[in-house]
């Protein structure tokens, strides 16, 4: 009975190094796919979120600065017309 225990100790002990191993090239494994990914990206010239974010505010404040422009000419050009 202790020779079958015996094996399955070392079973247990090979499969556990086993995982292990298998484990550690998984991590191995993302971090190359993640370098790789990360490379081809800032060769893309991609802008950041952040980046992103700041140019779209921009945009919608010009975009209401341009309505409110509008809205002050076509008042101006309305006061202009009905004359003095």
């Amino acid at each position: 009975m202790q020779t079958q225990s015996s094996v399955f100790d070392e079973l247990a002990k090979l499969l556990t190094g086993a995982m292990g191993l298998a484990q550690g090239a998984s991590e191995e494994a993302k971090g190359f796919l993640r370098a790789r990914a990360d490379r081809f990206v800032a060769e893309m010239d991609l802008v950041s979120r952040d980046e992103f974010e700041a140019v779209k505010e921009l945009a919608a404040q010009a975009r209401a600065e341009a309505e409110e422009l509008k809205r002050r000419v076509a008042e101006l050009e309305a006061r202009n017309s009905s004359g003095p």
